[in-house]
């Protein structure tokens, strides 16, 4: 089912100061950026930057940490074959989902659950270019 880890996300509060310390500090090359996030790609890895409040958006209040409550900061992305037919095994496994699948403006069909630790992970499959 899963075959590699495709892509990091962290949720910030400043975008502005975070995709420059990864810009210019780190000395990653921007491949992607609108109001919410920035992108980077590394060695066959997406990097992206998400504003908290667009990850409260896409996951819901509880799921994303907060300066002032607990939670969680960031989400593992994983990609697959078949967004669908993985949301339908793993929930066959008892895996409760935050999100079923849904295509993404940014290009991607993706669901998302947490571990038993809260931990976030999406699946996901990039879309066919229109």
């Amino acid at each position: 089912m899963f075959k590699r880890v495709g892509a990091n996300v962290l949720f910030v509060a400043d975008l502005d100061a975070c995709m420059k310390f990864y810009r210019d500090v780190i000395g990653l090359e921007v491949v992607f950026t609108d109001e919410n996030s920035v992108a980077y790609h590394m060695d066959g890895q997406d990097f992206l930057l998400l504003k908290t409040p667009a990850a409260v958006g896409m996951l819901g209040d509880s799921a994303v940490a907060s300066e002032y409550r607990s939670g969680q900061h960031g989400m593992f992305c994983v990609d697959v074959e078949d967004v669908d037919a993985v949301y339908s095994t793993l929930s066959e496994r008892g895996v409760a989902f935050i999100h079923p699948p849904a295509d993404q403006s940014w290009g991607i069909r993706a669901a998302y659950f947490a571990d038993p630790e809260g931990h976030l992970w999406e699946i996901r499959r990039r879309q066919p270019s229109p």
